[in-house]
């Protein structure tokens, strides 16, 4: 389980989290919401490991994560995948591209520029490469040029690449913003196949109907924290804040 505990964050003089507290257990899904500019992203991060929060602490499977030494954190770190709201896929093949999710795991963290390409430029695709795009039905595009696929079919290579790192955690910053309907279900069929393989699931999310298909419990973030944290079907239809309630029935103007 990935714990947080008081955690408050700021850029400088601005605030962004205050005092929060959450979990993400292993198979589940727990859907952020919340208008723009709230914190969903850096919320992400922080779970992700990228950023130190200003304060706070942070558990991964109950060992303290920024006391760790610097090995121990990186160990923890393997962890945890990430896929952003913007694929940033390789110049490569969609299997190179995937397959760079596998390589990156084994080097971890001597991973410089050079190794980089090497790595784009091996030959072979392993099972956990195709499995990963068959999740997101794209299995018959392995040897396509990145650069060629739509924005919702690249989308879903950077999910693939995410399974194929074989997280524990997955931390999905918007995944289907701005994708049309197909590419939306293909990516929330994609979130329920790693519930099933026991992965615990963060996801930001504008959509709120979205949250409702996919999550098991929403977290609302309105202001600098959250309002609630709760089981989906509760959280939706009988908010225990106020401001939850306003939100939801699209009262609350930020």
């Amino acid at each position: 389980m990935i714990r947080l505990s008081n955690v408050s964050h700021a850029y400088g003089d601005a605030a962004v989290l205050e005092d929060l507290s959450m979990s993400v257990g292993p198979g589940e899904v727990l859907a952020i919401i919340g208008p723009s500019g709230v914190g969903k992203t850096t919320l992400l991060r922080i779970l992700a490991l990228f950023v130190r929060p200003s304060s706070g602490t942070i558990e991964l499977d109950g060992q303290a994560v920024w006391s760790a030494g610097e090995s121990e954190r990186l160990a923890l770190r393997r962890q945890i995948g990430m896929v952003f709201q913007e694929a940033s896929l390789f110049d490569a093949s969609v299997a190179r591209n995937v397959e760079y999710g596998l390589r990156v795991r084994e080097s971890w963290p001597d991973r410089l520029r050079s190794q980089l390409w090497s790595v784009l430029g091996s030959s072979g695709t392993s099972e956990a490469v195709t499995e990963a795009l068959e999740v997101v039905g794209l299995e018959d595009r392995l040897e396509q040029d990145a650069d060629s696929l739509s924005g919702g079919e690249a989308q879903r290579v950077s999910f693939a690449r995410a399974l194929a790192y074989e997280p524990e955690y997955l931390m999905l910053d918007e995944p289907t913003s701005d994708l049309d309907p197909r590419n939306t279900g293909l990516i929330e069929a994609a979130i329920g196949e790693a519930r099933e393989r026991g992965i615990g699931v963060a996801v930001a999310t504008h959509d709120m109907h979205q949250a409702e298909r996919v999550a098991d419990r929403v977290g609302v973030l309105l202001g600098d924290g959250f309002t609630e944290v709760g089981p989906t079907g509760r959280v939706f239809e009988d908010p225990a804040d106020d401001r939850t309630r306003k939100f939801i029935a699209g009262e609350l103007v930020y």
